[in-house]
């Protein structure tokens, strides 16, 4: 409960919805870039993604920020769902495990969970607090601790015990740009 409490208030709350983020076990952030065949995002282009993501759609959707945190990294997209995509936690989850989630402003938090590069859950409602008599112990308790708290959720999903909350900020350790993802 004092781990759950800690991760709560070290992550905050995010303002907006309509942001996405990939939380991942054991892999740093070169090699969340290596898996997703990533290259550097220009600072100019995101300067101006950060003035208006959706001057340049096609565009916003392509770069992601990524951070290392103390057990493994954070994908995140503060203006759009590329983050929590199939194909970019799939990759990512290769002999491990991610958790993703897309605040999805009309209809609410969408998450997903790929292990060892399969999609396990789908269309979950992390944080949501609605847990079945017949899930692990451990859900259960995870839904308890973490209800209505969709991030933290996803972050202690992962085994991430970030410090700060900059890996969900515009303030990634570095930018990318993600090739054509399916």
């Amino acid at each position: 409960m004092t781990e759950a409490r800690h991760l709560i208030t070290t992550l905050g709350r995010l303002e907006h919805d309509g942001f996405s983020l990939a939380c991942v076990a054991g892999i740093t952030a070169a090699e969340a870039a290596r898996r997703l065949k990533a290259v550097p995002a220009d600072d100019d282009e995101v300067e101006e993604l950060m003035e208006d993501a959706w001057a340049d759609e096609d565009g916003s959707l392509a770069v992601v920020g990524v951070t290392d945190v103390p057990g493994g990294c954070v994908v995140f997209q503060p203006w759009a769902y590329t983050a929590s995509n199939s194909d970019v936690i799939e990759r990512l989850s290769v002999g491990t495990v991610c958790h993703g989630m897309y605040a999805n402003p009309k209809s609410g938090n969408q998450g997903a969970v790929a292990r060892d590069g399969v999609i396990e859950e789908w269309d979950t409602h992390p944080g949501g607090g609605s847990v079945s008599a017949d899930e692990p112990a451990e859900e259960i308790l995870a839904g308890y601790l973490y209800h209505h708290q969709a991030v933290a959720y996803c972050f202690t999903g992962a085994s991430l015990r970030p410090a700060d909350a900059r890996s969900i900020t515009d303030r990634p350790d570095r930018w990318l740009r993600l090739p054509e993802l399916d």
